[in-house]
């Protein structure tokens, strides 16, 4: 049995082949490993994959075992610091299961050059997501993440191009960019740039009735971008609010888009960990480093 653990925004989702199941991240900081059993027998997990917040210390799919600081070059940056995801990190750490930890996107990653105008593309959960989107669809897909953030991915032959970050262009619920106001409040010492981004959704900035019509635009503009570097790619929806904004989107885009759901991520990272614990030694273009 192999297990999945995504580290979302909101919440963390575990997915295996039997079941499912999620927590708050406030919850997760009483997760202990028995609560796997959730999904099955402890002692019938074979190995675990998982990630933690920006994951921007490795560029490689790595045991949790080799992994400093958790996989990253901080703990500031953009997002929210809980404490239930290091409690789930640790927790695996300790358990003696085999784990790989999934790296983020960043300029260190094999992604093209030319999205390393920007030092981070992506969070790792997002790579669970290519993978089990890319494995369900084909080797060519665009697919953006829509749900508190929005974070859209390129997969082009099998390997990764390269990602738009919450913080650089479409909003989602909770964050975005930052634009002329934030950096206003920003310099006046009203708040930090991280509130800032925390509270730049369209929950915060347009009335409840065109909020889901502006966040299915801007997915579908950061689609419609990623199309220009590969025609050829399948357009995919996953997150919360797939779902509620996939009509629209395909309005915008004049084509049909696949939907997945809020489990994307785990279940993608079930089948990362399935297949490096057999034996591959790459993932979307990632190297595996065991």
């Amino acid at each position: 049995m192999f297990i999945g653990i995504d580290h979302g925004t909101t919440a963390m989702r575990f997915a295996g082949e039997r079941g499912t199941f999620k927590i708050s991240r406030e919850a997760a900081k009483e997760f202990s490993i028995r609560d796997l059993s959730r999904i099955c027998p402890v002692d019938e997990i074979e190995g675990i994959a998982l990630c933690y917040s920006m994951g921007d210390n490795i560029s490689s799919i790595t045991p949790i075992s080799k992994v400093k600081n958790r996989g990253l070059i901080s703990r500031d940056g953009a997002g929210q610091h809980i404490g239930g995801g290091t409690k789930v990190f640790d927790q695996i750490a300790q358990s003696g299961i085999p784990a790989i930890v999934i790296p983020g996107l960043h300029r260190g990653s094999p992604t093209d050059p030319r999205f390393k105008v920007y030092s981070h593309q992506s969070s790792p959960e997002k790579i669970g997501i290519a993978y089990e989107v890319s494995c369900t669809l084909g080797d060519d897909v665009i697919v953006s993440d829509v749900s508190s953030n929005t974070v859209t991915l390129l997969v082009t032959s099998g390997k990764l191009v390269g990602a738009f970050d919450a913080c650089i262009f479409a909003p989602g619920m909770l964050h975005g960019a930052l634009d002329v106001g934030a950096i206003r409040r920003i310099d006046a010492g009203e708040c930090t740039a991280n509130e800032a981004f925390q509270h730049a959704g369209v929950n915060f900035s347009l009335p409840e009735n065109e909020r889901m019509r502006s966040v299915a635009m801007f997915a579908a503009m950061e689609c419609a971008a990623l199309l220009l570097l590969n025609t050829r790619a399948t357009v995919a929806l996953a997150g919360s609010l797939a779902p509620v904004i996939a009509p629209e989107v395909e309005a915008l885009l004049g084509r049909d888009v696949a939907v997945f759901d809020e489990w994307c991520a785990s279940r993608g990272l079930v089948r990362i960990a399935r297949d490096v614990f057999c034996g591959k030694t790459e993932i979307l273009g990632l190297d595996v480093d065991l």
